[in-house]
């Protein structure tokens, strides 16, 4: 039983089923932050919540965000017990590097031709610190194979990394892991959303640029989501990007990670999510080519052989696996709907359509 009621007790679900909504909502934003909107009666899901500022601590420098790291994490790992997901960017190679020698760091392998492959940098990683790196495979067999369970976990469809997640967090289990770190929240705190940090957007254009998947390609009867947008609209046409960003999109992925964590059972920390900046963000900085400058600054401490790597999303070789996709087939998508569609927008639709004939027929 998932949420808040006890075994034997009536159930009292919220059954405010906006399906319409939910689907244009979930195409647009990678997922539903209205709690109270649901697919279907008796379905619920669960958003990412920010942490209570109490347990937020303000960073200023690199000896600042040091700190909070070697505290975090003395006090979460127990030894043969924690494992770290390391990538080829910054973020996790920072992290690891405190872990101590012989730790497991797992990194993920997309099998495509021509997938982003992290591997050997992630190797360099965890050679400096000699630690136990693992490389897990990840396969369209596991998307294809996982999928309706996570659906059935989560109550809504969801964005892609979930599969990864779940797959590492039950390999790790395997192996005597109960207590995973992470480093998944250091591109919303430090600047690392480059792209969308790159001017100061005028509303309309954000909203063009931000949109995961237009709600009116995918779907014969689609929600206006702009509306979304308006509590961030400023005087002159212009958008709060940074507060839409700190309270919109920082929880999309958060809510993937705690909902494939939750379902597994396993323990995770993010040191990144107990910081803040002290001083605002130096846009001038991201913008002439220093993203994430002081996590920049760090890594070439902690790994002064290594040059600073470029950031990296997390690999989903979705434009190879879905290549040949020919499309939805329910009715509520229009058809061919995915011709002009990127890999990542396709599994969106992909995953929506799984989700909704997992729950009725088409």
């Amino acid at each position: 039983m998932r949420f808040g009621v006890a075994r034997g007790a009536k159930l009292c679900y919220y059954t405010g089923m906006d399906k319409n909504y939910c689907m244009s909502h979930f195409l647009a934003f990678r997922y539903i932050k209205d709690e109270n909107r649901n697919f279907y009666a008796g379905l619920r899901h669960k958003v990412h919540k920010p942490r209570p500022g109490s347990e937020i601590l303000p960073v200023r420098t690199i000896e600042d965000i040091d700190g909070i790291i070697r505290e975090k994490i003395a006090r979460f790992f127990i030894p043969g017990k924690t494992a770290v997901l390391l990538s080829g960017g910054q973020d996790s190679a920072i992290l690891a590097s405190y872990l101590p020698p012989g730790t497991k760091a797992y990194t993920f392998k997309c099998l495509a031709p021509g997938a982003i492959d992290e591997t050997a940098q992630a190797a360099k990683y965890a050679a400096a610190y000699s630690l136990d790196h693992e490389i897990i495979p990840i396969e369209w067999s596991d998307f294809e194979e996982l999928s309706s369970e996570i659906c059935r976990f989560d109550g809504v469809p969801f964005h892609s990394i979930e599969v990864q997640l779940v797959k590492a967090a039950r390999h790790a289990k395997r192996q005597g892991i109960e207590r995973l770190v992470i480093g998944e929240s250091s591109d919303l705190v430090f600047g690392g959303m480059d792209k969308l940090l790159s001017q100061d957007w005028d509303f309309d254009s954000f909203v063009k640029r931000y949109i995961f998947c237009p709600p009116p390609a995918a779907l014969k009867e689609s929600v206006d989501v702009t509306e979304f947008f308006e509590p961030y609209r400023l005087p002159g046409g212009k958008i709060e990007f940074l507060r839409f960003m700190d309270e919109v999109f920082a929880h999309e992925s958060s809510s993937s990670y705690m909902h494939a964590f939750e379902m597994e059972n396993i323990e995770y920390l993010d040191p990144y999510s107990y910081m803040k900046m002290s001083e605002p963000l130096d846009l001038r900085r991201v913008r002439n080519g220093e993203p994430k400058y002081l996590i920049r600054e760090l890594f070439a401490k902690r790994y002064p052989q290594i040059p600073v790597p470029d950031k990296i999303p997390m690999p989903r070789a979705m434009n190879q696996w879905l290549a040949g996709w020919t499309g939805p087939v329910r009715p509520e998508f229009i058809p061919g709907c995915q011709e002009n569609m990127t890999g990542d927008q396709k599994w969106l639709v992909w995953i929506l359509e799984k989700f909704l004939s997992l729950h009725e027929k088409a």
